[in-house]
């Protein structure tokens, strides 16, 4: 079914039409519930009378629990589907509406939705990580800046940084739930309609069925959530290298080889780690489809919806899959303690003695550095000492986290 057929006589080209057709049937609840919000517009309008608005609300019910089932191959998009499923009352729906304003409202449902669940998801990982945070909250560990040995932390504080992401993570998606929130309808191709209609909610017509900033703010906040997910992913391949040997893999979220019956292989980090370029991909993909576009509508926004629906997809698999990885990680903790031993670890804590006795800090750094280059640095303290002089209570920062995403 198309819903301009009375213009265009003879039938689309079996080519043409496989390349116009929207694969959008992800989109039907939400273009129920905007169809929804239209027939409400139109009773008030007097446009639909009390007995053709209780039938369309109650097809459009039962339309959005059918789900996929009500597209057909014969549909151009989910728009036309659902029009055609509406069947008598479907005729009159479309009135003082586009499928401009209308895929307009449908994707800003979507992103909201899509945001609520990407803000859950997140707070489930991080709560796996923050478990493992308290448990470990002690446990003395090196830090590192250009992967190399730089101070001792303990490797709770290393997984509350994680936290730290996956908060801000949180934030964006919010932030792009609050930008999808607004309504387009009203709005119909371009410049509104002469029909008596309540007022739309967006202030331009033209840039509320042009506008794709919600689908992009939301790709963004998909996109850096993917950038921390690989640099966790880097890490946790990194501990559990036989170099390094900070954790084991748990073997309910690990792969073998097909060759070599050895191997344990971090593959649940290291498609997260690959994920992400293909997360850069979808955000880059969409601003070269948009930066081009003059206002208003025009068909190359039909790609937006492919981005959108995979990163949701993908965001929600890769957070379950890496929260029962990490979940599942053993640390080895004897092997922690002997990489942060290192006396070295407290050069700068050597410095900062010396200043606190009077020295200036640069006169104190290159002491320290004399003795480390003469091969005679010997620090007074240990790395547990260090730790806890310079971080506080982990604990209690690690039960402040558990706050936030509780």
């Amino acid at each position: 079914m198309t819903l301009w057929a009375g213009r265009v006589e003879v039938r689309l080209a079996p080519e043409v039409w496989r390349f116009l057709r929207a694969h959008d049937a992800e989109l039907l609840p939400y273009d129920c519930a905007g169809t929804r919000q239209h027939a409400d517009r139109l009773l008030a309008a007097g446009l639909l009378d009390a007995e053709e608005h209780a039938a369309a609300v109650s097809a459009l019910g039962s339309i959005a629990q059918d789900g996929y089932a009500a597209v057909l191959d014969s549909d151009e998009d989910v728009h036309s589907a659902i029009e055609r499923a509406l069947g008598d009352v479907g005729r009159k729906i479309h009135a003082g509406r586009s499928r401009n304003d209308q895929v307009a409202a449908a994707m800003r449902l979507y992103v909201a939705d899509a945001c609520a669940e990407a803000v859950e998801a997140i707070g489930g990982f991080a709560r796996a990580v923050l478990a493992v945070a308290e448990a470990e909250a002690d446990t003395v560990m090196p830090g590192y800046t250009h992967l190399q040995r730089a101070q001792p932390v303990t490797l709770g504080w290393h997984l509350l940084a994680w936290a730290e992401m996956l908060d801000r993570d949180r934030a964006r998606f919010r932030f792009a739930a609050e930008r999808a929130a607004e309504s387009p309808l009203g709005a119909g191709a371009l410049a509104g309609s002469t029909l008596p209609l309540p007022p739309g909610g967006m202030r331009n017509t033209l840039d509320a069925v042009a506008d794709r900033d919600f689908a992009l703010d939301y790709l963004y906040a998909a996109t850096v959530l993917f950038v921390h997910l690989s640099r966790i992913g880097e890490e946790i391949v990194l501990w559990s290298s036989a170099e390094f040997g900070f954790a084991r893999l748990p073997e309910e979220a690990a792969t073998g080889s097909s060759m070599m019956p050895q191997k344990l292989n971090p593959d649940v980090a290291e498609l997260a780690r690959g994920k992400a370029g293909t997360a850069i991909g979808r955000l880059t993909g969409l601003l070269a489809t948009v930066k081009g576009l003059p206002l208003a509508y025009n068909r190359d926004l039909q790609e937006d919806k492919r981005p959108v629906f995979d990163a949701r997809r993908e965001a929600a698999g890769a957070l379950a899959a890496l929260g029962a990885l990490v979940a599942g990680l053993e640390f080895d903790r004897g092997r922690l303690a002997a990489a942060a031993s290192d006396p070295l670890l407290l050069a700068t804590d050597a410095a900062e003695a010396l200043v606190a006795e009077g020295v200036p800090f640069r006169d104190a750094h290159e002491q320290v550095a004399r003795t480390v280059r003469e091969g005679v640095f010997d620090p007074d303290a240990t790395a547990a000492e260090s730790v806890a002089a310079r971080l506080g209570d982990v604990r209690a920062a690690v039960a402040a986290a558990l706050t936030r995403f509780s």
